[in-house]
């Protein structure tokens, strides 16, 4: 019990202190007490004898250190999720921002995204108005400077047209 106060040593403490003389103390947490007993002035016990342990305490001798230590729980295993929103797939990515150069790039080469509510795709290099959606109340468009940033506010499959090259080119976007 080191590093503990036992309810001996904190009674004769409190008695010292000049704290009630008469007051009961509860057991320690790790202690199995029955009962609680009432605690006793120093004052009112001889000088030479010390301060006795309570009878319902066992002694150390009789506590084994096994039956100290917290029982190790193990997991069980947890039932299946019953969530409304299927888990995320490894590619599907989230909120993240993806940019497309269009001088850059070769949008033949872009593949469909699958990203989550709130991710942008920010399109780089490119005129007012070129960059179109075929569902507009899925996504909130915002265009300066050459840049078109759409941003998707609605799970849904979006796909967003940009034109490269005289040809115009389909971007499907699956919106979790």
């Amino acid at each position: 019990m080191r590093g503990r106060l036992t309810a001996g040593v904190l009674a004769a403490s409190l008695a010292v202190a000049g704290c009630g003389a008469e007051s009961p103390v509860s057991p320690l947490p790790t202690e199995a007490a029955t009962a609680t007993a009432p605690v006793r002035s120093a004052a009112a016990e001889p000088a030479s004898s010390a301060p006795s342990v309570p009878p319902s305490r066992p002694s150390p001798a009789a506590t084994s250190p096994t039956s100290r230590r917290p029982p190790v729980v193990t997991p069980s295993p947890s039932p299946s999720r019953t969530s409304t929103r299927p888990p995320a797939s490894p590619a599907c990515a989230g909120a993240v921002v993806r940019t497309i150069d269009v001088a850059a790039d070769e949008l033949a080469l872009v593949p469909a995204m699958c990203l989550a509510a709130g991710a942008v795709l920010r399109i780089e290099n490119i005129g007012p108005g070129e960059v179109t959606t075929d569902a507009p109340e899925l996504v909130a468009q915002h265009y300066e400077a050459g840049v078109v940033e759409v941003r998707f506010v609605r799970p849904g499959t979006v796909v967003v047209r940009i034109p490269q090259g005289g040809r115009t080119y389909d971007i499907t976007v699956v919106v979790r």
